[in-house]
């Protein structure tokens, strides 16, 4: 455990296993159904994407795109693109790694409730549970125009208990005369969302003890950290207070609207985790940071008075960013540091086949 000027704890390495709400327990039987269904189109209203399409081991489990394609789109990551004639818009924020999200909501001493964790960009659902099921829902990322919302989740749970390898699995994961429901498919996402770990970078083994594990420019790094004041808001193992704050990230262009934020227009966004960002560029809530040299000049720029966004002013800004010391984009402790917080050991596993028959992950070829 780190300890900050003021004797807070306020960094710690993450803990080996992760913890699953108490209804929810994890066996494998569930993180293997889960694995399928996360991989398997036949969730998606048009039967062309699936959870992996946007979180895939190749781009560290998130997209490596600004923003995301989702149903109608083509390809992988970079070069995903949407097919010709497609109606659908493009999702309007960046898809998020889920690497380490079994951690989400840890407080400063890497306490967290599983069955109350924060998720998405604007906090608007609450465990893993309640959002797996809310991209089955969305008409840009899973339904497409194939059904309306309301019957989104339903649709699919029909489409899975008419698959006899689902049934199956579903029986053998949950037991019970209807084991094919929307809440245990809820459930077998999450079980194996739980098991996708990043949690042995070289900063998690320096604070277990190993101090050969970062480099001396990266401790010069972590005590800038400190020092500018970055870990006011980024802190804890998971490097986020998880809370919503106005930054006044610029719009990005490729939307055909600003992006409010949360809380009816105030464009406030959730602290973004700092984990493994070496493999999972583009940065921010809508992936205008290319790399986390345009992040600290951002902050640069923000501390200097310099607004990047005519919808957000100066003293809408959140205090904190004002508060920040003084830092530059070419800080190279401050960033060497912020890249030992990657570890690249992460499950790279992708099935050779999901029970639909239909292509693994989507059409991402």
């Amino acid at each position: 455990m780190e300890v900050g000027a003021a004797g807070q704890s306020v960094l710690s390495a993450l803990p080996s296993a992760p913890q699953a709400p108490a209804d929810n327990p994890t066996t494998p039987a569930k993180v293997a159904l889960g694995r399928l269904l996360f991989w398997d189109p036949l969730l998606s209203g048009p039967e062309d994407v699936a959870c992996a399409t946007c979180h895939h081991p190749q781009n560290g489990w998130a997209e490596n795109r600004d923003v995301s394609v989702g149903v109608t789109g083509i390809g992988l990551g970079s070069s995903r693109r949407l097919a010709p004639g497609s109606t659908i818009p493009l999702v309007k924020r960046n898809s998020p790694t889920v690497l380490n999200i079994a951690f989400s909501g840890s407080d400063e001493s890497g306490r967290y409730d599983p069955a109350n964790a924060p998720m998405f960009w604007d906090l608007r659902k609450k465990s893993l549970e309640s959002q797996a099921l809310e991209p089955l829902k969305s008409h840009e990322e899973m339904r497409g125009n194939t059904y309306p919302r309301g019957v989104a989740v339903a649709r699919v749970v029909e489409k899975l208990r008419a698959n006899a390898e689902y049934r199956s699995l579903f029986a053998g994961a949950f037991g019970g005369e209807q084991p094919v429901n929307a809440q245990n498919l809820a459930r077998a996402i999450a079980a194996f969302e739980r098991t996708l770990l990043a949690n042995n970078s070289p900063f998690d083994r320096y604070m277990r003890g190993d101090r050969s594990a970062m480099t001396e420019e990266q401790v010069r790094g972590m005590q800038r950290f400190e020092e500018v004041g970055c870990i006011k808001c980024h802190k804890g193992p998971m490097f986020s207070d998880y809370k919503l704050h106005v930054m006044g990230v610029p719009d990005n262009p490729v939307l055909p609207a600003s992006d409010e934020g949360a809380q009816n227009d105030t464009y406030a966004f959730r602290t973004a985790s700092l984990r493994n960002l070496t493999f999972t560029a583009p940065y921010s809530h809508n992936g205008m940071f290319r790399t986390l040299v345009d992040v600290v000049g951002f902050y640069e720029d923000t501390r200097g008075g310099r607004a990047r966004n005519p919808n957000v002013s100066s003293e809408e800004l959140d205090p904190l960013v004002r508060e920040l010391g003084e830092v530059e984009a070419d800080d190279s402790d401050l960033i060497e540091f912020l890249r030992a917080l990657s570890d690249d050991s992460f499950d790279r596993t992708i099935p050779e086949r999901v029970p639909s028959g239909l292509p693994v992950g989507g059409k991402i070829q």
